[in-house]
């Protein structure tokens, strides 16, 4: 027994010397802003963890820990301050309001979300987020500050729903501006619809002028492998 396991292990290890020994876990560019921010993915076949870098703030953390993908469509991120980046299925963004410090993690809101290959593309401007699907529905964050009404010790606010009176409540909203993703058709039947950095209601991704950044995201899955 224990010969015909050393002589496994023998082959195991001679397979492996065919193959050559795994290399050091490759790093790329895959995305930049701009001459001084950019995003990293460390892992094999453009999947692992992402960094996010500003060289002129001093800033470098970790977006995503593992498993993250590329995003393969159209992605412009214009705004220093607010900074989405999209998952690659299309089903949330990581987001930061801090110019790249910290990060939170923000999936879409409302009845229907759109899958990767419907997504055509994600543009921030203003620090505000808009996410265009390919059969023209737009999925944004909300403008960049909070209605003081719903936020904590605010006044709450009024409105009327099928004939009666209803009462938002204060401390409502406890997350703050940019971090819900919400489709402009479903403000109507949202809450949200009731505040004011979602009026009025985006129908439409601005005009971007200026950008000095990539509109794809780069990566080469062949970067690595063995030596």
């Amino acid at each position: 027994m224990i010969s015909r396991i050393a002589a496994s292990l023998a082959g195991a290890f001679i397979v492996s010397s065919c193959h050559g020994r795994p290399a050091e876990i490759p790093t790329q560019v895959i995305y930049r802003y701009d001459d001084h921010r950019y995003l990293e993915i460390k892992g094999f076949y453009c999947q692992g963890a992402l960094w996010y870098t500003d060289t002129k703030r001093g800033i470098k953390v970790e977006v995503w820990d593992k498993f993250y993908r590329a995003f393969g469509q159209i992605y412009i991120n214009l705004s220093e301050r607010y900074i989405a980046v999209p998952s690659w299925d299309g089903s949330g963004m990581t987001v930061s309001k801090n110019y790249g410090e910290t990060w939170q993690q923000v999936r879409l809101m409302g009845f229907d979300h759109p899958g990767n290959k419907e997504l055509h593309s994600v543009t921030v401007v203003d620090d505000r987020a808009y996410l265009l699907v390919n059969d023209g529905r737009l999925y944004t964050s909300s403008a960049p500050f909070d209605d003081p009404r719903a936020m904590e010790g605010g006044t709450g606010i009024d409105y009327i729903i099928d004939g009666e009176k209803e009462h938002l409540r204060a401390g409502y909203i406890t997350n703050g501006w940019g971090l819900q993703f919400i489709q402009n058709t479903d403000l109507d039947h949202l809450t949200y619809g009731l505040l004011s950095n979602w009026q009025p209601v985006p129908q439409k991704v601005p005009e971007v002028k200026n950008y000095q950044g990539w509109e794809h995201m780069k990566c080469n899955p062949n970067l690595g492998g063995t030596k």
